[in-house]
């Protein structure tokens, strides 16, 4: 019940902010004197609507986004009616135009920026200097997390009956003891405690010196058996190793918590973070479509794969399910910023598309008034539906794989 409440709930936040992009153009559009003459939430049949000024609002059957319908958009819209050609949008100047069609993707950051500032003063924001390369994670130093059990394989699931109970969870060893010595060999951090139990065999008697509230103690155990590929190479073949039964407890903090003013400045660090992350999420991409074909016909899902918004509403309802409000609002965080970033791309019908194209009419007028020619005037954009057309095959036959792939092997992340 909790894992559907949180998919609703998600669902819900993804069309409050599609809406709210909507009302972004509509808002704009009708403070420079356009005329907006409908605004809707969802598509499809219209369950409900009213009527104020010259603006219908309503509700669709569909909730899947919404629209709002500016008159004039283009030179070349047939609708537009004699009288109301004076607020024809496309006869505005260039920088009303700007605002209005990027006042969605605005949206979006307002969003994403308040979000991020609530996060910074309540339950913090990713602590930028936490551990999280494999080098760093060896540089900590060897406080441990106790593990339930060994399992013998090479790969992360539940215990299961016969998996070997944690060899240090035997020794008497508890959360939050630092390892300083195995063998006699001194450890000084995680990635000393990793090599020095890599030069043990299975089945061998370790002597462990730790540190527990500032006294020093000793105690052994018999190590047991894991899959493991080679320290100098993550992704090689695993083979059998000794294994302790414990993991690392980071001597950082995982998240910060802000002042109300601070929180600006760490709101603004988190944002150009998130540009660069998405910014190279968007890049990686068209090398991860084959990925999003494997997990549909049954290899294993990338967790580092695109999701659609099927598959992060199922992430928000795994996020509530498991008491994780965190995670719940960092992804409203990210998606809101990734839509409003790929909504600003240089593509029809997408708004980057047609600022684009009046920014490519503008500088092209400019340019023809310096060589003497005439200026050419406004772009025909039923010369470039063909175009827009193979953008909207691409993005929905991208979507149609991002939402399969999230249906029939989707992205978890919290152990079942």
């Amino acid at each position: 019940m909790a894992n559907l409440l949180g998919v609703v709930l998600f669902a819900l936040a993804i069309l409050i902010s599609v809406s709210l992009h909507e009302a972004g153009h509509m808002a704009t559009a009708k403070a420079f004197g356009m005329k907006v003459t409908r605004y809707f939430v969802g598509f499809g049949p219209t369950l409900w609507s009213f009527r104020r000024g010259e603006t219908e609002y309503g509700v669709k059957g569909i909730p899947l986004g919404g629209f709002c319908k500016i008159v004039g958009m283009t030179p070349q819209d047939d609708d537009v009616d004699p009288a109301d050609e004076p607020r024809a949008m496309w006869r505005f100047p260039l920088w009303k135009r700007t605002v209005v069609m990027s006042a969605g993707s605005a949206t979006h950051f307002a969003l994403a920026l308040v979000a991020i500032w609530i996060m910074a003063v309540s339950s913090g924001l990713p602590n930028p200097s936490f551990p999280s390369t494999e080098e760093q994670i060896r540089q900590e130093p060897a406080v441990i997390a106790l593990a339930k059990c060994v399992v013998p394989e090479s790969t992360a699931r539940e215990c299961a009956p016969g998996d070997a109970p944690s060899p240090a969870a035997q020794a008497q060893l508890r959360d939050g003891d630092r390892i300083t010595s195995l063998n006699g060999a001194p450890i000084n951090s995680y990635g000393e405690l990793l090599t020095g139990l890599r030069a043990l065999k299975p089945g061998e008697t370790a002597q462990i010196g730790y540190v527990r509230d500032g006294q020093p103690g000793t105690t052994s155990t018999v190590l047991a058996q894991t899959q493991r590929p080679p320290l100098d190479d993550p992704k090689g073949e695993a083979r059998p190793v000794a294994a302790l039964g414990v993991g690392l407890i980071p001597s950082t903090p995982t998240r910060l918590t802000y002042g109300p003013v601070d929180a600006f400045g760490a709101t603004a660090d988190y944002t150009g973070e998130l540009a660069v992350g998405t910014y190279e999420a968007m890049k990686r991409i068209p090398q991860k479509v084959p990925a999003l074909w494997t997990a549909i016909t049954g290899g294993e899902r990338d967790i580092d794969t695109p999701i659609s918004v099927v598959g992060a509403s199922r992430l928000g309802g795994e996020a509530v399910a498991n008491n994780a409000w965190f995670v719940f609002f960092m992804l409203f965080i990210s998606l809101n910023f990734f839509i409003g970033v790929f909504n600003l791309l240089p593509l029809l019908p997408l708004d980057g598309g047609h600022i684009a194209i009046a920014w490519f009419e503008r500088a092209r007028s400019w340019l023809y008034a310096r060589i003497g020619r005439a200026d050419p005037g406004r772009v025909d954009y039923l010369k470039l539906m063909p175009f827009t057309y193979a953008v909207i095959l691409v993005g929905g036959a991208f979507t149609l794989l991002t939402i399969t792939a999230d249906v029939v092997n989707p992205i978890t992340l919290f152990s079942r």
